[in-house]
């Protein structure tokens, strides 16, 4: 049975490219993923989804036929593919592949916030789903960036109730030194303590310290796993947390 991989982050976090990369690295290990694009306002892809949501629906023609601006459009279009996420579902099916990639809609609160995701991914199966949660480089590189990103990938999680694999997406755009600060704080919530208060103590610096030990206490502070498909690094990682959800072990095989 194919294990559905949803690739979610902000917008601009790289979803589209990871899959991309992420679906010519199983390529190249024997396995033939399943791509599914799942924006219906996506306009230039760096792949060929096998799977197109906007055969379906497109925010262009939700724009044209509601006359309603770009948000509200994105909103409609939403709500839409929940409504066609049986049919695409369906058209899943017909697909034979080890694993589905699932490339969300651009803006995070779409897929997550409204309903539509959870209609897609009861539709697609949920036992058999995973999220793959891209934190930019952009915001974690500063402490309190840092702290905004994980606290939206643990609500995504919170949201979808799903095994989660947290990544910090393009990481070639980090120096090897801001790398490895990022890294750190991931596995060690002190060194992310001190960092904070580093500026100096304020009511935001608390309340990040009480929001990141809520977190530690309940298993949702994880270690990111630096990826960059540019680069081509970080992926068999991805590949082997996403055995250990869903097999317990790191096998490549295509067995």
């Amino acid at each position: 049975m194919a294990r559905n991989l949803y690739f979610i982050g902000t917008a601009g976090s790289g979803k589209s490219t990871l899959v991309h990369a992420f679906r010519l690295w199983l390529n190249n290990q024997g396995h033939e993923p399943v791509t599914l694009n799942l924006d219906p306002g996506a306009e230039d892809l760096p792949y060929a989804p096998d799977i197109d949501v906007r055969d379906w629906v497109r925010t262009s023609d939700v724009m044209e036929s509601e006359g309603l601006g770009p948000n509200g459009a994105q909103i409609a279009a939403a709500d839409l593919v929940a409504i066609h996420a049986g049919e695409i579902a369906e058209t899943l099916s017909t697909f034979e592949g080890p694993y589905v990639l699932v490339d969300t809609p651009g803006q995070i609160e779409l897929f997550t916030f409204r309903e539509a995701g959870t209609a897609v991914i009861d539709a697609f199966g949920r036992e058999d789903s995973i999220i793959v949660y891209l934190n930019d480089p952009g915001l974690v590189r500063g402490a309190s960036g840092f702290v905004s990103s994980i606290l939206m990938s643990a609500t995504t999680q919170f949201r979808h109730n799903l095994p989660f694999v947290n990544i910090l997406s393009k990481a070639d755009m980090l120096s090897e030194d801001e790398l490895e600060k990022v890294v750190k704080w991931s596995v060690d919530p002190y060194a992310l303590y001190e960092a904070l208060f580093e500026d100096g103590t304020t009511s935001k610096t608390l309340l990040d310290v009480e929001f990141l030990k809520g977190m530690e206490s309940i298993g949702l502070y994880r270690r990111v796993v630096p990826v960059s498909a540019e680069l081509l690094f970080g992926l068999d990682e991805v590949y082997n947390q996403v055995q250990q959800v869903f097999e317990g072990g790191e096998d490549l095989s295509k067995d």
